[in-house]
């Protein structure tokens, strides 16, 4: 018997996770100058980040021989104070990625399940997969989550049930008496997460933290991060808000100090920059705008986003993106979500948005 015959057994058919490809990659592969390539394929936030968060990880590099405060305790209690929670209803990870396998280390074993909408964000069903759980995708309607039918999909097998909204990578968003329902449903023995990394975006968006300041609804996480809006997902930071003996569950399997003390100091700072914030959501309010324009009049379907990416049916999925990328436009194929022939294509700068639109309509001629 070989080394490997020894491997977890369900890593044997378990799919890699393809992020969006780096700009140096790109240029580098393609024979192109990288100042001239954009990434318009990972939803980051093209203003970049706060001026205050940079002034502050700036600082805190000259502090880098030294181990971080494992338990974050100064940015959990500015957090706490800005969420109205209790520095126990937070947990910290290493990107908002890290929060999801805490959650599924703590409650997932062979013969588990989880509830997932058709085109989730793909992390879900790969870290239960892992962990030898089964998932259970309900068919999505309108390319959103049916939130009813995922309701009743749960069974006594079930431990976790998770929800993005706005979702990714559709950029649907549930219907706020739905989401409603679904939370005063849920039984009690059976996890909610609503993954909230695009909240920040939302004009009018379903408010859930009274349920956790209440503690009336113990089955209920909140994730939320600092990689989108905020602009610091370089620096791989997010969090999770629920009940405190969940996450005193939670930060037994955390590892220590997962988030650095540069992430640390970059959210405090981000945290005060409320003008970087609303510039950030005029400058995706307004590219939102543009690509729906531009695709209804160039006849393109695409589906009507409430984050910061838009979702386009281009034909050959694959084939257009690798016709961007010689273009120097990197976007993210779809065919890894069960969506062929699609594109997700990122909110960037006026600019970044012209150029991106301008070589789509070239590569589809």
């Amino acid at each position: 018997m070989s080394f490997s015959d020894k491997l977890n057994p369900s890593l044997r058919n378990l799919p890699v996770y393809q992020p969006g490809r780096p700009i140096e990659e790109v240029a580098r592969e393609l024979g192109l100058v990288p100042a001239e390539v954009i990434k318009v394929a990972s939803n980051e936030n093209p203003l970049g980040p706060s001026p205050k968060a940079i002034e502050a990880t700036q600082a805190a590099v000259t502090q880098s021989h030294l181990y971080p405060d494992g338990n974050a305790y100064y940015l959990k209690n500015k957090l706490a104070a800005k969420l109205g929670v209790e520095p126990e209803n937070l947990i910290l990870g290493n990107g908002s990625n890290e929060i999801i396998e805490f959650i599924s280390h703590a409650l997932l074993g062979t013969g588990d399940e989880i509830v997932v909408s058709q085109y989730c964000f793909a992390i879900y069903p790969l870290v239960a997969m892992m962990m030898g759980a089964k998932v259970n995708a309900v068919p999505a309607v309108e390319y959103g989550h049916d939130l009813p039918a995922m309701l009743d999909a749960i069974t006594p097998e079930t431990r976790i049930v998770w929800v993005a909204n706005p979702n990714n990578p559709t950029g649907t968003l549930a219907e706020p008496d739905d989401v409603r329902a679904l939370v005063e449903n849920v039984p009690d023995d059976v996890l909610l997460v609503m993954d909230e990394a695009y909240y920040e975006f939302l004009d009018e968006p379903v408010d859930l933290l009274p349920l956790v300041r209440s503690g009336d609804r113990p089955n209920l996480l909140v994730m939320r991060t600092f990689s989108k809006i905020y602009g610091l997902a370089g620096l791989r930071i997010g969090y999770g808000i629920g009940h405190p003996d969940f996450i005193s569950a939670l930060e037994k399997v955390r590892q220590p100090f997962n988030t650095n003390s540069i992430a640390q100091a970059g959210a405090m700072a981000a945290l005060d920059d409320d003008d970087h914030l609303l510039e950030t959501r005029k400058v995706n309010a307004a590219g939102l705008q543009y690509f729906e324009s531009f695709c209804e009049a160039n006849g393109y379907e695409f589906v009507p986003s409430a984050a910061n990416f838009v979702l386009i049916r281009v034909g050959d999925g694959q084939g257009i993106f690798e016709a961007l990328q010689k273009q120097g436009v990197i976007t993210r194929p779809m065919g890894g979500y069960g969506l062929p022939e699609w594109i997700r294509l990122s909110i960037g700068t006026a600019d970044e948005n012209q150029r991106s639109a301008e070589s789509l309509k070239a590569a589809l001629a």
